[in-house]
């Protein structure tokens, strides 16, 4: 990450804290974190985890997409991707029963497509094995997950992520007795095949 898109960062959260009036203590309170983090992170001395920034952002009440439309590396890049969360659209895969998606974006990128999917797995959730032609990085955003491979099994729980070859025959099974949710990223490639 640069240091032009964390000064970036830091500064968005310290001026949206201050125009909305609220303290860095009451802040880090919302967030559940320490105070000296929020101060270290508006002062742009430390790079905060990816759920350590969500949950300060939604802290804020900002949605994610208006935080992140003025960031970038480049000021003079023209392109800005806004989506907003009613414009996610919802979709079903087979014979799955207790799994609702959420796509979040699909853009092509060069010779390659991804596809940024938001999956909520209730507690009773089944799909048969399945495979997809491209790589898939999952990252587990709250609960727990026992992933399925062909030959093997691995436990999963909130902060955890596997990246692997959509070929192989997988399904995710929540183990948890509550909703466990995952950010889904398929990246399709031409020459992957």
């Amino acid at each position: 990450m640069r240091d032009d898109i964390l000064i970036q960062i830091g500064n968005q959260i310290k001026e949206r804290r201050k125009s909305e009036r609220i303290t860095v203590q009451e802040l880090a309170d919302r967030a559940s974190v320490s105070k000296g983090l929020i101060s270290q992170i508006e002062n742009n001395r430390v790079i905060p985890s990816l759920v350590v920034l969500i949950d300060i952002i939604r802290s804020l009440d900002l949605d994610l997409n208006v935080f992140f439309k003025d960031i970038g590396i480049n000021k003079t890049t023209k392109t800005i991707l806004l989506k907003k969360k009613e414009e996610y659209s919802c979709f079903k895969e087979g014979e799955a029963i207790g799994f609702h998606y959420q796509r979040i974006l699909t853009r092509n990128i060069r010779k390659s497509t991804v596809d940024i999917v938001l999956l909520e797995l209730e507690s009773n959730a089944s799909k048969p094995m399945v495979e997809t032609m491209a790589l898939e990085y999952n990252y587990i955003l709250s609960g727990e997950i026992a992933y399925r491979f062909e030959d093997e099994s691995v436990r999963m729980s909130a902060g955890d992520s596997v990246l692997f070859d959509g070929r192989i025959p997988h399904t995710p099974k929540n183990m948890g007795s509550y909703k466990a949710v995952m950010l889904v990223v398929y990246f399709f490639e031409e020459d992957l095949g």
